[in-house]
């Protein structure tokens, strides 16, 4: 039964081959002409375009994760840089505050100096005018024990022995100190 369907079939395309003109020995040269020229194209033009295309792909992807592993670098160098400028922010805000703490100090001690200094000044200013004032008073003392002597002696008439010059010079001084 199968060779029946099959010889009827193979009728029918002998039939049909025929209607349409197909040289038989024409063709089968045709089929052997296209099969060696496709088996050269794929020898020698299509293996090659593939493996051409193969080494393309392969360097586009090792150029992809080329790429991502620079990107990879480059956040952690971006993230240690910002790692490093927050350190740094951090060491200048500290070496500010240091500096602000310096500055106090200094100004106080400056202060404490320049106090210290005003107050010896002070000091020596006030030895000094007592100094002046002790100087000026003596010098005070006897030149009005001077001047009751010898307004004395005017009134008087009479010329006073030293002992009566320094009786009078030391009343004169009781009541000055007085």
């Amino acid at each position: 039964m199968n060779i029946m369907i099959l010889a009827e079939g193979a009728g029918v395309v002998a039939e049909t081959a025929r209607n349409f003109g197909v040289d038989w020995p024409h063709l089968i040269a045709q089929i052997i002409s296209f099969s060696i020229v496709a088996f050269l194209l794929h020898r020698f033009a299509y293996r090659p375009i593939l493996q051409v295309l193969e080494e393309r792909r392969q360097r586009i992807a090792d150029s992809l994760a080329n790429a991502e592993r620079i990107k990879a670098e480059l956040a952690k160098t971006e993230e240690a840089r910002q790692e490093i400028l927050n350190q740094a922010n951090t060491r200048a805000n500290e070496l500010i505050l240091e500096a602000r703490n310096a500055a106090v100090r200094i100004q106080e001690t400056e202060t404490q100096k320049a106090v210290a200094t005003a107050e010896q000044i002070v000091t020596k200013a006030r030895e000094a005018a007592e100094q002046d004032y002790s100087r000026m008073m003596t010098e005070l003392r006897r030149e009005v024990g001077r001047l009751v002597v010898q307004t004395t002696a005017q009134v008087t008439g009479k010329i006073l022995t030293p002992e009566d010059q320094r009786r009078l010079a030391e009343e004169a001084k009781k009541e000055l100190a007085a």
